[in-house]
């Protein structure tokens, strides 16, 4: 058996695992083409953000000589990890891209162009554009005794240019950061032609220097530490003066990665880090030559995702049409009327977003009988339905409260900014809990009826934006449940207020009592097992990470219990290890959507119980933020959760097993399920076939020279119809 640490995966290393499997889409021949380009810039765009955050934190804790992970590994052990895994993982990246995509990318006609395959007509062209609209926003930094080393923006392509005298003779060196206020990919003229813009620049320096030679120029970027640092604070205001404060101060976060074109010179190699090293904060750990990144031949391969948005349909993953959940397709009935009646289970993107949440709280704001509309908000299209609906709602008199949560990482800036648009027209907005982040996703609409005072509920996983809505996976009740109401209610005023709610009728709240009632049901399964009846549990989740969660699933595991968790990203406890989790199996799956919804159901002898919210099995959700977790009562919701679980579990076409040594397997078609499946295969009201959004698609046959993920081509099947931006 296992003991101590060796109990637990890294997370560190698990998320890497994870965008492992984010990459393996982009390396498997079945995905259509501009799709594969689309999961290069996501696992560019994760990689980035995770040596924002997390890497930036481990090197952090190594300078302060602190830290350790679950399983025991120490800072720099987990750097060292990182890095090696990194690397590996860029050089499949550079591959994939280099030697399949763009190839294949050319042959369906779209290119892009090195400056010097350019035909006379597209070198006008694009010297056109320079001389109009580029060249007038580049700014050169010289760098030399009276003009300091430049400051350089996180995540900004930059040129280091080495120049030459020609009067002097002397050496000197230059900064010029290629803007991202312009398009990254500039069109040459000739259909679905593009040049890079930084290589628009390198061919026309000579305009920025005039009567100097230059010597080189060689592209590189920077990723800096961009995490908040927060404190607790007593009063709002004070909550968002920090945060503007603190989002200043992320501008000049400490360097964690350099990223350069292999042919930069060693010499340039060491002014970078010299003169990085120069505004170094003695938090961070310095920066060593190995930190720095040799990327060929194109940086930034996050910038690639306007060009996975191509008109081109045969490249792409067909659309989605969303239905109208069948409750709600009776545009002439209110949508009180209907939820009084019998509450709608939706099933996002499947289920249309805004015939369903958009339509709640619009109809909410439009409702003379409607007497006040709250919310949390924690990401949000700020310029969609929902945030229109509020104000529109307190400008007709209605009290509206809305709690934005202005630490949503990388959020921050839209957040404050749409928390003013709210203020102005009259909404009461609150900024959250001191020392919480307020993640739930939770909206209450009271309304004045014949029988008196009725709360109107929505308790979803995903948040209320309009985009990601079509892109990732979630569920949401709206639902006149009168313990639910209550609950609503008693959670919106310990939010805006100063009441001290300690027990709740219905609903799951951390940090106040979910994480105890977790573990209560947890421990329930065990018992029963140990008496020697099945005890069963399924849990869909985005990550797990909690120690004290996966001891009493271990547990559990050995007591009897059999249990399937299904997580898309971070997993630290260790599957089917003998004596130790022998009964429990992990699945990640990844694909077209986001899997995003949290979905549990415990066994709990023979009446399954079911639960559906926004919190994770991480300490985070359990004691450092504000979630809620429903339970679902109704027979016909929990048999259409557990068909999500269903279709979950028996996916042999984008579903990976975790292994007992952390590694993920991919399922191939025969090994489980009934067919090979793109997607999850969901299907309107949760069972009859979609009317619209499903079509069979004839098998893509792999190439010559089988994918990097080693998996066998799928069979003939039915697709689910879905487009993710």
């Amino acid at each position: 058996m296992i003991e101590g640490a060796a109990r637990f995966l890294n997370r560190e290393l698990s998320w890497l695992e994870f965008n492992a499997r984010v990459l393996a889409e982009a390396e498997d021949d079945r995905t259509p083409l501009l799709e594969r380009l689309k999961f290069l810039a996501i696992f560019a765009s994760n990689l980035d953000e995770f040596y924002m955050v997390r890497v930036a934190g481990l090197r952090r804790q190594l300078a302060a000589g602190v830290g350790g992970s679950l399983e025991g590994a120490s800072p720099l052990e987990q750097l060292v990890a990182i890095d090696a895994g990194v690397r590996a993982m860029l050089q499949r990246s550079r591959a994939t891209l280099h030697e399949v995509v763009l190839p294949r990318m050319r042959e369906a006609g779209v290119r892009l162009c090195r400056f010097e395959e350019l035909t006379p007509a597209e070198v006008e062209r694009v010297s056109t554009y320079f001389d109009t609209q580029v060249y007038p926003v580049l700014t050169p930094l010289a760098v030399d005794p009276g003009h300091p080393f430049p400051y350089i923006s996180n995540l900004s392509l930059s040129l280091a240019v080495e120049l030459k005298d020609p009067d002097h003779g002397d050496v000197r060196f230059a900064r010029v950061k290629v803007p991202k206020s312009l398009p990254r990919w500039v069109p040459t003229g000739q259909p679905r032609a593009f040049l890079p813009l930084e290589s628009l620049i390198r061919a026309r320096l000579e305009a920025l220097f005039p009567g100097m030679e230059i010597l080189g120029m060689h592209l590189f970027r920077l990723t800096r530490y961009s995490d908040l640092e927060l404190s607790p604070t007593e009063e709002p205001e004070d909550l968002l003066s920090m945060i503007e404060e603190q989002l200043f101060q992320r501008r000049f976060g400490e360097v964690v990665r350099v990223e350069v074109e292999p042919g930069m010179p060693e010499h340039l190699r060491v002014l970078l880090l010299e003169e990085l090293r120069s505004n170094e904060s003695p938090e961070m750990a310095s920066l060593a030559a190995g930190d720095i990144h040799d990327i060929e031949p194109l940086l930034d391969v996050a910038g690639l995702l306007p060009l996975a948005g191509l008109d081109l349909p045969e490249h792409r993953d067909p659309p989605l049409v969303a239905s109208v959940p069948v409750e709600l397709r009776d545009q002439s009935r209110s949508i009180f009327d209907v939820i009084r009646e019998r509450e709608v289970l939706v099933h996002h993107p499947f289920d249309s977003f805004g015939a369903s949440v958009e339509r709640f709280i619009e109809s909410a704001a439009r409702d003379d009988d409607v007497l006040a509309i709250k919310m949390t908000l924690y990401r949000t299209s700020g310029d969609g339905a929902i945030v229109q609906a509020l104000t529109e709602a307190a400008q007709r008199g209605k009290q509206v409260a809305v709690l934005v949560e202005l630490q949503a990482r990388f959020d921050e800036v839209n957040n404050i900014a749409w928390a003013r648009t709210l203020e102005s027209f009259g909404v009461h907005v609150v900024y959250g809990l001191p020392g919480l982040k307020t993640h739930t996703k939770t909206a209450l609409v009271v309304r004045k009826e014949a029988e008196g005072i009725r709360r109107y509920v929505h308790i979803g996983t995903g948040n209320y934006n309009t985009r990601t809505a079509r892109i990732y996976t979630d569920v949401g009740l709206l639902t006149c449940d009168e313990a639910l109401g209550a609950d609503i209610s008693d959670l919106f005023n310990s939010l805006t207020g100063y009441a001290k709610r300690v027990q709740y009728r219905r609903l799951l709240v951390a940090p106040t009592n979910m994480r105890a009632r977790l573990l209560e049901l947890i421990g329930r399964e065990t018992a029963v097992a140990r008496a020697g009846r099945p005890g069963r549990i399924i849990a869909k989740m985005n990550a797990i990470v909690d120690r004290e969660c996966i001891e009493a699933l271990y547990e559990a595991s050995e007591a009897g219990v059999e249990v399937d968790l299904i997580i898309r990203g971070i997993c630290c406890l260790r599957p089917g290890v003998p004596g130790l989790s022998s009964r429990i199996r992990v699945a990640s799956i990844i694909g077209r959507f986001l899997e995003h919804s949290r979905i549990w159901m415990f066994g709990n002898d023979g009446v399954p119980e079911y639960y559906f919210g926004s919190a994770d099995w991480m300490p985070r959700n359990l004691d450092r933020r504000v979630e809620v977790v429903t339970p679902v009562a109704n027979p016909l919701f929990q048999r259409r959760l557990q068909s999500v679980f269903d279709v979950c579990l028996s996916d042999n076409r984008q579903a990976w097993d975790l292994q007992p040594d952390g590694s993920y397997r991919q399922r191939s078609p025969g090994e489980r399920g009934e067919r090979a499946t793109h997607r999850l295969l969901l299907r309107d009201s949760w069972g009859a076939s979609r009317e619209s959004g499903i079509f069979t698609i004839p098998a893509t046959p792999i190439a010559a020279g089988a994918p990097r993920s080693g998996r066998p081509p799928s069979s003939s099947g039915t697709f689910p119809v879905v487009r993710e931006p």
